[in-house]
Parts: C-alpha cells; structure tokens; sequence
C-alpha cells in the first residue's frame, strides 16, 4: 500500500497515507450506512409485529368479553328457571317441600355440630 521506496519524497507518502485514510473512512461509513438500514429495517419489522401482537391480543380479550358475558347471561338464565320450577313445586307440594326443607335444616345442623365438636376436641 505504502511505497518504501527511500526516493519517494515525504510528501507522495503522506499524500498515500491521507489516501488510505480517506478510503477507510469512506468504507467504514458504507459499512455503518448499511448497518443503520438494517436496524431501521428490524425497527420496522419489530414495530410491525407488535402491532399484530396487540391487535390479536385486543380481538383474545373482546372474545373472553364475550365469552364470560354469554356465559353469565346463561348461567342467570338457568338460576332464573331454577327457581320458578322450586317455586312451582313449592305451590304444588307445599308440605314435601316443608319436610324437605326441614330434613335439608336438620342435615346441615349435624354436619355442623359434628364439625364444630371435632375441631374442639383436636
């Protein structure tokens, strides 16, 4: 690259050196130059991608919206026929469904006393 010539005057060398600097420097800028389009191109890339990322998470959340409110509209609508059918029953059979109720009581109370007397006495 560099002429070692002793004949070569200074000025030639120095005129070689600034040469080869200029053209590192041109090559090192087309080296960055590319590198900057490649990361604006993933910038891009990135940026396009959450914006899909989002959006499928925003159509998700609408689902499960939709899902959990048809769910409670269902699950509202079957308590409501639950309770018109105990109370259909309750005007047909009113005393099965006093001594239902009754024997349903009593069940409970024994359940309770029994848990209540085993946690004393451990």
């Amino acid at each position: 690259m560099f002429n070692r010539n002793p004949t070569v005057p200074a000025s030639t060398l120095v005129d070689q050196a600034a040469s080869a600097a200029h053209h590192g420097i041109a090559a090192t800028q087309h080296a960055l130059d590319g590198l900057a389009g490649s990361v604006q191109t993933l910038r891009d890339d990135a940026s396009a991608r959450l914006d899909d990322v989002a959006e499928h998470a925003n159509v998700m959340a609408h689902r499960g919206v939709d899902a959990l409110r048809d769910s409670s509209r269902r699950l509202r609508a079957q308590a409501h026929r639950a309770s018109e059918g105990t109370t259909h029953y309750i005007q047909q059979e009113p005393v099965k469904a006093v001594l239902i109720a009754a024997a349903t009581g009593a069940v409970l109370m024994a359940l309770i006393g029994f848990m209540t007397r085993s946690r004393h006495n451990a």
